[in-house]
Formats: structure tokens, sequence, C-alpha cells
């Protein structure tokens, strides 16, 4: 086993008319940041709706991620309009490689998610994308690309720290 995550943010919405989701029905949430290694990269790993949270995604970050992985099955009335937008916003706060990886879109199932697996640089820009279908991306990730981003616009040497701060309030030392 390479690292253990339980999801931190559980998935309770009503969107009048289109969608409900309570995830809090059965399951309780997980408590800890988990990031780890894998060759020369540190990867930071949250579960769907995790990436909502850009707190959760610093933190991450501040624990040397390189690449931040969110699995998950948005819906067909959140995907549309959010999938891409915050795979996109947590690569660029963060100066990370963000993937997100969905399951085919499948009419006939119970729960229907909006597919369209991705990729995104540094920078935010859309590395690759899958459609609705199953399909497997492929695409290289170079450190150096991260590190000429950070230089370029060194957002984390200008946070004002004396102004505001995200702290992390609780770690896991136990695995």
């Amino acid at each position: 086993m390479i690292a253990k995550h339980r999801k931190v943010h559980l998935f309770d919405i009503d969107i009048p008319g289109k969608f409900q989701f309570k995830e809090s029905d059965t399951l309780s949430p997980g408590n800890f940041i988990t990031t780890f290694q894998v060759n020369e990269f540190n990867i930071g790993l949250g579960i769907c709706y995790d990436i909502r949270f850009p707190e959760q995604a610093f933190l991450m970050r501040e624990e040397g991620a390189h690449i931040m992985i969110y699995p998950g099955a948005f819906n067909m009335t959140t995907g549309p309009v959010y999938f891409e937008l915050l795979n996109r916003s947590r690569a660029v706060d963060n100066q990370v490689f963000c993937a997100s990886i969905a399951p085919a879109t499948d009419h006939t199932a119970t729960y229907t998610s909006w597919g369209h697996s991705l990729v995104c640089s540094p920078t935010g820009t859309v590395i690759d994308s899958a459609l609705h279908e199953e399909q497997i991306i492929y695409c290289d990730m170079r450190l150096n690309e991260i590190q000429e981003t950070r230089d370029g616009i060194p957002t984390s040497k200008q946070k004002r720290s004396d102004i505001y701060k995200v702290v992390h309030v609780r770690k896991n030392d136990s695995d």
C-alpha cells in the first residue's frame, strides 16, 4: 500500500429541481491530509468533493505536493459547470499538476458520472482530457515545469502571513 486516505469533505448538496445527494447518510469524513512519495514526485490525494476546498490543497502543497490527484465522479449537473474549473484552479493556486480521474459516463447506471478525466499543468492549462467515454490519457509531468512556474510567479514567497494563515490543525502521525 502506498497511502491510505479517507475523503475529508462529504458531498451533501441540494440543488433544487436538479440534484440532491447526501454522503453523510452513509459515510463519515476522514480527518487527515494525505501526501505520499512516488519516485521523485510528492503526491497529494483528495477525493472528489475535496477539490472544492482550496485550503486542503494548500496544505498538501505545504507538505511538498508536486501533483494533486482527485479520483471522483462529478454528476451531470455539477460536472459541466465545475469539473474543469476546479481542476485548473487547484493547479494554478498551488502551482502543481492536478489530475482528476473519473469513471466514464454510463446513462444506465443509478448514478451518472460526468466523466472527463483530465490533467492540468501548474499554469492551469489542460494538458489532456477524456470525454464521456472510457479512455486512458497520458501526459508528461516534469518537476522543472513546476519550479519554472514557481520562480516566474513566486506566490508562496509573497503570501502575507502577517495578515492571514492557513494552519494544519491535525496531522496523521499514525501512518
